[in-house]
């Protein structure tokens, strides 16, 4: 399992905090410094089930600097090229963290829950 965090995010301690406490095995990927190609976002959303614009933090002062908020949502391949081409020029506009778990899926863990959900699937 691999999680994708900022250490400034205390969504991203919690889940770190959790996993240790369940003794999980698990690689941190610091994605600010480590940032995830095109090919891996969309990999990613791929396990998540998600649209790039889903897991976009677009509340951040970031993403209305950068113009993501006016991009179209349409599942279209080029729309979603567009977010995935964004999201890797701004890694800090990716949610976090995410959990790729052990059964292939992943999961936006913001939630302890969803630490927990990603802790139960098991390949």
């Amino acid at each position: 399992m691999e999680i994708w965090i900022n250490p400034a995010c205390s969504k991203c301690r919690s889940a770190l905090t959790l996993l240790d406490a369940e003794g999980a095995e698990y690689t941190v990927r610091r994605y600010l410094e480590d940032v995830p190609s095109e090919d891996e976002i969309r990999e990613v959303l791929g396990r998540l089930g998600l649209e790039p614009w889903d897991i976009t933090r677009t509340s951040d002062p970031l993403a209305r600097e950068t113009g993501v908020r006016e991009l179209p949502r349409e599942e279209t391949d080029a729309a979603r090229a567009r977010w995935i081409t964004h999201l890797a020029a701004h890694p800090k506009l990716i949610q976090r963290p995410i959990i790729t778990a052990e059964d292939g899926t992943a999961v936006v863990a913001r939630t302890e829950e969803a630490v927990r959900e990603a802790l139960s699937r098991t390949a």
